[in-house]
């Protein structure tokens, strides 16, 4: 019978690469403090976050405004395809991976809105679906602090 060999896992991230993308998504990009994004997980196969509701980020009453879901859904596949590409130059330093993410742009995205954005706090989360060498195609989900799925998003990153 012949072996296969097994999948080898992926590296954690050196804290010194995760403490840079959270600098870089949390306070060098104005508008993710504009939205109060906050990073709680970064894994090379999938990140997290959390947002809280705010009286600035409601659109219909007591509802999360759809723009708002919107766009921390796209930052959010914007960060998975940031640490796809850290994982991808493990090899280099973690500084060195830090300046990789200069030219990363939304190309598509796509939100499909399945229940309102009714809460005080929302998790979020991605993953890249494939990297290549131009284009990386995500997916992600809005959900209610107890889980429940309010939202989802497909979105393509130029990244050459």
């Amino acid at each position: 019978m012949k072996k296969t060999a097994a999948a080898e896992p992926l590296k954690e991230f050196e804290p010194e690469f995760v403490a840079g993308l959270k600098h870089i998504f949390e306070e060098m990009i104005t508008f993710n403090q504009v939205l109060g994004l906050r990073i709680t997980t970064i894994t090379p196969e999938r990140v997290s976050g959390t947002i809280a509701m705010r009286p600035e980020l409601v659109g219909s009453p007591n509802r999360l405004h759809g723009g708002v879901i919107s766009a921390c859904l796209d930052a959010l596949g914007g960060l998975a395809v940031m640490a796809a590409i850290g994982a991808r130059h493990m090899d280099e330093a973690p500084a060195q991976r830090l300046h990789r993410f200069g030219k990363l742009g939304t190309i598509d995205l796509r939100i499909d809105y399945l229940r309102p954005g009714i809460g005080e706090n929302f998790e979020l989360h991605a993953e890249v679906l494939r990297l290549g060498s131009r284009v990386a195609t995500t997916r992600m989900e809005f959900r209610s602090a107890d889980g429940k799925l309010l939202s989802t998003g497909a979105g393509a990153y130029i990244v050459s």
